[in-house]
């Protein structure tokens, strides 16, 4: 796939009629940016409708070795072209789900509260490919409140981490808290198994150490009802113990 059909799907996924203006969002970004340490992530503001980053943070050079003038001047298109080859399909793919999902299975007032991760492999300045784990967050809609601008936070994981292309999508709920409401293509073994989008919810916390009172008390349900789904989810699994569960997912957290 060259980068003209990239640039057509794309900007098929996104299409919208209007370009909101986010000057005021830039502004304190930026300003944030100032005193934030140098870490393993990075974060940039994305436009899909100009393929263009608004705003790249101080860390991208520090975190891929690329040139922060060139990605600023080339963009989005620039960006793709260091992708791995075998990741674009499943990445646009992902792109192109999350966004009918999107639109077609949300509320309009929720779309402000969603949070969309998806991962690819990318090729730094020394030519070695890079796992990136993406999280959007949507700061700006078109007229059919479309997200088209987005807070795009990077985190950089070693190459020796094998992961699949995969997306998620999190709804803010009521308790503040991220609730996944859309997952697609988890390993294999999950997606053979049939584990519902509750009962990701509840591996998420597990790999996180939580016990089933506690997992109970984050997702209003009572602790009987977690322990049932722990069972459920082992047997699906076929495996034995939540520790061999957390140790199968452990690679994978991001998107549990």
């Amino acid at each position: 796939m060259n980068g003209s059909s990239i640039k057509n799907v794309y900007k098929e996924i996104f299409k919208s009629y209007d370009n909101p203006s986010l000057e005021k969002h830039i502004e304190k970004i930026i300003e944030l940016d100032t005193f934030l340490p140098y870490s393993s992530t990075f974060f940039c503001i994305t436009n899909t409708q100009s393929l263009t980053f608004e705003y790249i943070s101080k860390n991208m050079p520090a975190c891929l070795g690329l040139d922060k003038k060139t990605l600023e001047k080339k963009g989005m298109r620039y960006f793709w072209s260091r992708m791995h080859p075998d990741d674009l399909e499943e990445w646009l793919q992902a792109l192109n789900d999350l966004m009918d999902f999107t639109l077609n299975n949300t509320k309009v007032e929720d779309r402000k509260r969603m949070s969309y991760t998806w991962n690819y492999r990318l090729k730094n300045s020394s030519d070695d490919y890079v796992n990136i784990v993406q999280n959007t967050t949507p700061l700006g809609f078109d007229s059919d409140f479309k997200p088209i601008i987005g807070l795009a936070h990077y985190t950089v994981l070693s190459p020796e981490i094998k992961l699949q292309v995969c997306a998620t999508a999190k709804l803010l709920n009521e308790k503040n808290e991220y609730e996944t409401i859309y997952f697609n293509n988890c390993s294999q073994k999950l997606l053979s198994a049939g584990i519902s989008n509750r009962e990701r919810d509840i591996v998420r916390l597990l790999v996180l150490n939580y016990s089933s009172k506690q997992i109970g008390d984050k997702l209003n349900i009572s602790p009987n009802t977690v322990d049932t789904h722990r069972r459920n989810i082992l047997k699906k699994l076929n495996i034995s113990s939540t520790g061999e569960l957390i140790g199968m997912l452990k690679m994978n957290e991001h998107f549990i």
